[in-house]
Formats: structure tokens, sequence, C-alpha cells
């Protein structure tokens, strides 16, 4: 089985050139029916793309659709003509033009006046778990059910050092191979995986290079306001240590008290996954998430850190029973 391609218009920032800009959307459906009732939205980490989840929507397919973003920037979809756009408020307002398109040709093709006839399940890994807490914490989005993949109102200053090494990397490789190689050696806490699987996950990853060779799907642009961010606070270090510490403290507690906030305000079903090895998110987080807002279903797969891919069976079984709880 393979997805069918669609484009989406989105408001907001301009494509590159200037233009209008579309989203891509993986879409799966092997429910026999046009347009069922029911369709789970999968949105990928970082520097990932939609086709991160090829494994787990096709278990999905046959009881819903399934549309597998690949959020600005990335994959399929538009690059930014102004490139800090990439950021949160961007993505927010882009996904929640997406479920309104869904729903939208959801009442086209059934007749339905019903503006909530399609029930939007949400799956969000990392990046992808962040949107989807903006977008459930809105009762007029009114989101069925959602899966948190090792992410919360709380990020781990560690993750965010390691992610500044790797975000924005442009290389050449010479072969699918090759590249499969570096992404590995760049990605040990995904856990484990077989060289089949791993390069199943590798070839969306890559777009041809103009004079031969593969890149990296993604504008490396994306990473410009990540790297402003750092500048400006290594640029406050330097000025002085202590109140950039300070700063940079308040910063994240302000951060970590926003998160919350739309997290306290989910009231949809919600599971929480965590690599058992997340530098992203703490266990006391994942627990405490366990204990507030939506009270979180909290399941952890051992040998896994940041973040499970959710294509090993015991993943995918995982998020296929909770989706299809009555």
């Amino acid at each position: 089985m393979e997805p069918t391609l669609i484009r989406i218009p989105v408001p907001g920032p301009a494509a590159r050139g200037g233009g209008p800009r579309h989203v891509a959307s993986w879409w799966w459906n092997a429910t026999g029916r046009p347009w069922p009732d029911r369709v789970v939205v999968c949105v990928h980490g970082l520097t990932r793309q939609g086709r991160d989840f090829d494994v787990l929507a096709q278990a999905l397919a046959p009881h819903m659709a399934v549309a597998a973003v690949d959020v600005a920037g990335r994959g399929a979809s538009d690059w930014l003509e102004d490139p800090m756009g990439y950021q949160l408020p961007t993505y927010v307002a882009d996904l929640a033009a997406v479920v309104a398109h869904l729903r939208q040709q959801h009442a086209l093709a059934t007749g339905s006046a019903d503006p909530l006839a399609l029930a939007v399940d949400w799956v969000g890994t990392s990046m992808g778990g962040l949107i989807g807490m903006a977008l459930a914490a809105q009762p007029a989005l009114a989101l069925h059910r959602l899966v948190l993949n090792d992410v919360g109102p709380v990020i781990e200053p560690a993750s965010l050092q390691r992610i500044a090494r790797y975000v924005g990397a442009d290389p050449l490789f010479a072969t699918v191979e090759e590249a499969a190689d570096a992404l590995w050696a760049a990605s040990p806490t995904f856990g484990p995986h077989t060289r089949q699987q791993w390069l199943a996950l590798t070839r969306p990853m890559l777009r041809p290079a103009p004079g031969g060779g593969w890149r990296l799907h993604y504008d490396p642009a994306l990473a410009l306001p990540f790297r402003a961010m750092v500048q400006a606070q290594r640029a406050a270090e330097a000025a002085d240590p202590t109140a950039a510490r300070a700063a940079g403290q308040a910063a994240a507690d302000a951060s970590a008290a926003m998160l919350w906030t739309l997290y306290d305000a989910i009231t949809c079903p919600t599971l929480l996954l965590r690599g058992a090895e997340s530098d992203l998110l703490s266990r006391a987080t994942a627990l405490a998430m366990t204990q507030r807002g939506p009270r979180a279903r909290l399941v952890e797969f051992p040998g896994v850190g940041h973040a499970p891919m959710l294509v090993q069976p015991d993943q995918v079984q995982v998020v296929r029973d909770f989706l299809l709880e009555p």
C-alpha cells in the first residue's frame, strides 16, 4: 500500500519566491470508503518528515484515514520565503488550517452539515506533539484523541544542546546507504532498528542533489531561528554570565508555564509515550502529566531514548490499541 500526496493551501508566511504556500500530507485510507468519519493526523519531529509514520499508517489505515503531514520546510511542503517563520506559531496555524481543510472536504464529500462530523485524532512526535498540545487545548478544534510521543511541557536543556549540534546541517551523500549510515550514527537514541527498517526511514529523508548524490529533505534555513536564539544566549553569557544564566532560567520557566497551561486545558483522552532513556522528556515530567490536565496514560519503552519511531511492533500496537478503544 502506498499513500497519496495531497497539497493543502495554508495562510500566513509566503512560500520561497513569494507565492502562495501549501503543506503536503501523505494520505492513507484502506477503509473502503472515500471519506471515513475518522482521520488521524500524524506530525513528525523537528528535522523529520511525514513518511516516518508509514508503518503506523499501514496499521491504522483499515480503520481510519491517516494524514501524515510534512511540516513547512520539510519533505514535499513548500519552503518559507522568510526563514524566521520556522517557529511553532507558524506550524500551529498551518496545522489548524489542515484540520479545517480535512473537515471541509469531509463535509463536501458526505453532505454532512455538522462541521465536527469528522473525528480528528492526533499523533505527534516531539515537535509534532507540541503542535498537537496547542491544538488540543482549543475547544473549537475538538480533537478526539491525542498521542504525545516523547514530549511534554518541560523540555530538558540537554536535549536542546544535542539538537543544536545537528539542526540545519546540509551534508552531501554519494549514496542512500552512505546517508543511512550517517543518520544512524546521529540517531542512536531512536532505539534498535533492522537495516531494512532504517533504510525505509532514510529514503524519504533525502532529495536528489542537482549535481548528483543526495541531500537532506529539509530547508537548511529552518535552523536560523534556533541558531539566533543560541547566539543571543552566548552573547549574553559573554557579557554577564550570572545575569545570562538567570535570564535563561527565567525564560525556560516562562516557556514551561505556558506549555503547562496548554496541557492543563486539554480534555480529550491522551496517551503519552516515552523512551525510557529520553533526554528531552524526563520521567518526572512524564509522571506529572499523568496527574494533571488530561491525566495522560503513560507507556515507556526500554532501550529507547528520544524518540520512539513507532516502527517496532510493540510501539505500533500501543498506539493502535489506544486509538481504537471504544
